[in-house]
């Protein structure tokens, strides 16, 4: 018997010369794409369609072959085909609804792919029909409802969840998928958190939803009402935010786990990003709550009071990455999902010349900035100074000393120096002193400064560095002021682009000069009437507060204030930016094929 080879739809013999037979279910699809009713002649053509094996190759080329022309000529046959699809979703036979999934994705997919340059209503109108549009995605949504939250095999929720993600990316960017209209109308928001929800579940599907739900609440987020968003920021019930955290952190775990071989995951840090962003109830839980892993505790070392390693390598109290565990006092210690994310930062953070880690950096840095900032406001802040602070600016530590090259990260070091001065704000204002090793951070901040006016030349012609050494001004680090009193660079009389800027910094610096006039003679007194040569910490406290009576300086406001963090505008373009990267890499890797239909079909297959 002569071997058969398969490709395309098309069956051929080799041995033989004879034109290549096609498969019966390509004949079904060259009928659709004739311009008579295929049903018109067999009133079980639609049955008989969705009981066929499902042609994805085919079908997709077909569509993206036809002119505009054949478009108008085959529109309604493609309207039935889509309406038919639909309507197989809700058969109690398992192989149709699994071909009608199928289907549904390659139209999506095969009517985009040809009609990029169309607009919206021309793709609904091809796919559909405009006027029967509204009804027919109501019935879609509705049906894919019903099986992501009813008792359908996990192979079938799978494959919903892929259609879904088919459908939201199929234009680059999802804001222009005219289709998402009727996504936003039929919410399937509840059917995303009960998959979420439920341990089993969520192990299964919970990537894909998670993703999905990053991507819906991005749908013309600035141009209008979305519900997607709506409905997360008012999530209270909290076993469900419980239960997505732990799926968010598990994920990360898994990503720890593999050390410098991490691997950046935008789609999921887009995810928790949009949850603390939008939902203050997430921080909460983020703070409490526990991974899914079993952790074992293990002794840790207290933090040293004094450095044991010159700067610019890794701070001494940054080994506690390595520890599961961090440690709060002798007696108590705890793990949560808020440490976890740190660790992972941690190595996201370590090198961020690739473009797609340098866009994970800055989204962790942002998800680090709205946990300071809305903390203050509930329980968690004092479960997130309490358990995770010290890591927290032992990263910032980290960054900073590790980024000072020629080709600068300035957002980066504005939003590590920002969150560090939040959470300086917060303890003051919670009255909350942290056992921190504060030289550390002084230090770093110290050689951020020398290192800015050391390349002050090349660093203006990109950057405002006159904004970047305020905010490190108002930190409060007093111990700065003698490495920049004897360099005058960050001036005023700047004719530059930044001119206005380095007025600040003048202004700002006029109470580090007065201490400095002050104390210097004094504290030069003190050493000549002593004979020492070099005076330690103690020797010039002793000075300062002998002499503190005597200071005069110039009430400052606002140093324990600062800008809140807000999206639009000022991170509207990276976002927009990051959506679109995130949606064509979805579309990339989402393949129906994942699920072999040969799996499929033999696992709703009746025969034996």
């Amino acid at each position: 018997m002569s071997q058969v080879e398969k490709k395309a739809g098309l069956l051929r013999r080799t041995s033989s010369s004879k034109k290549p037979l096609k498969e019966k279910v390509v004949l079904m699809y060259d009928e659709i794409f004739a311009k008579e009713d295929p049903a018109k002649n067999n009133p079980r053509f639609w049955d008989e369609l969705f009981l066929m094996k499902v042609n994805l190759e085919y079908l997709e080329s077909k569509l993206e072959s036809v002119d505009g022309e054949e478009v108008q000529r085959i529109q309604d046959n493609i309207n039935s085909l889509f309406h038919h699809c639909v309507q197989a979703l809700g058969e109690e036979h398992q192989i149709k609804v699994v071909n009608a999934l199928q289907t549904l994705c390659a139209l999506f997919r095969g009517v985009h792919q040809k009609n990029k340059s169309a607009s919206g209503f021309d793709i609904i109108n091809m796919l559909m029909g405009f006027d029967k549009a509204e009804q027919r995605m109501k019935d879609l949504m509705e049906r894919l409802d019903g099986l992501l939250c009813g008792d359908s095999s996990e192979s079938l929720k799978s494959l919903c969840l892929k259609l879904l993600l088919c459908l939201v990316t199929v234009t680059d960017n999802i804001s222009q998928n005219t289709i998402l209209e009727y996504v936003m109308i039929n919410s399937i928001f509840e059917a995303i958190l009960q998959i979420l929800s439920d341990v089993s579940s969520r192990g299964q599907h919970g990537y894909d939803a998670v993703v999905l739900l990053a991507l819906l609440v991005n749908y013309r987020k600035y141009e209008s009402v979305n519900p997607y968003i709506v409905k997360l920021s008012i999530v209270d019930d909290e076993p469900t935010l419980d239960n997505n955290e732990y799926m968010v952190g598990s994920m990360f775990i898994a990503d720890v786990d593999e050390k410098l071989s991490v691997q950046t995951n935008e789609a999921i840090l887009l995810a928790l990003y949009e949850a603390v962003h939008l939902n203050r109830n997430f921080i909460t839980v983020l703070a409490q709550s526990h991974p899914e892993i079993d952790i074992p505790v293990t002794p840790t070392t207290p933090t040293p009071t004094t450095p044991t390693t010159p700067l610019g390598t890794t701070p001494p109290s940054l080994d506690m990455m390595n520890n599961p565990e961090l440690p709060l006092d002798p007696n108590l210690q705890t793990s949560n999902l808020l440490i976890t994310f740190l660790k992972y930062a941690s190595i996201v953070m370590q090198d961020t010349k690739d473009e797609h880690r340098l866009n994970s950096a800055r989204l962790c840095l942002i998800i680090l900035t709205c946990i300071a900032e809305v903390g203050a406001t509930t329980v968690s802040l004092i479960i997130f100074f309490l358990s995770s602070v010290t890591l927290c600016v032992d990263l910032m530590v980290e960054f900073i000393v590790t980024h000072m090259m020629k080709d600068f990260p300035m957002d980066l070091y504005l939003r590590c120096v920002q969150i560090i001065h939040k959470l300086l704000c917060y303890q003051k204002k919670c009255r909350i002193r942290l056992h921190y090793t504060w030289r550390e951070l002084w230090s770093a901040l110290i050689n951020l400064l020398k290192f800015l006016l050391s390349n002050e030349t090349t660093l203006l012609a990109k950057h405002n560095i006159f904004h970047l050494a305020l905010l490190v001004r108002n930190t409060h680090i007093n111990t700065i002021y003698n490495e920049i009193s004897s360099k005058d660079i960050l001036v005023s009389t700047n004719t530059g682009q930044w001119k206005e800027a380095a007025s600040k910094v003048t202004h700002a610096l006029v109470n580090v000069r007065a201490i400095i006039n002050h104390f210097n003679p004094k504290i030069e007194s003190y050493a000549a009437v002593n004979h020492i040569s070099q005076l330690s910490e103690e020797q010039v406290l002793e000075v300062v507060r002998s002499n503190y009576d005597t200071l005069t300086l110039k009430l400052q406001d606002g140093l324990d204030q600062f800008e809140r963090y807000s999206e639009q505008p000022k991170e509207a373009a990276f976002f927009k930016e990051l959506v679109r990267s995130i949606s064509l890499n979805v579309r990339k890797n989402v393949s129906l094929n994942t699920l072999s239909q040969d799996v499929l079909l033999k696992e709703f297959s009746t025969i034996s």
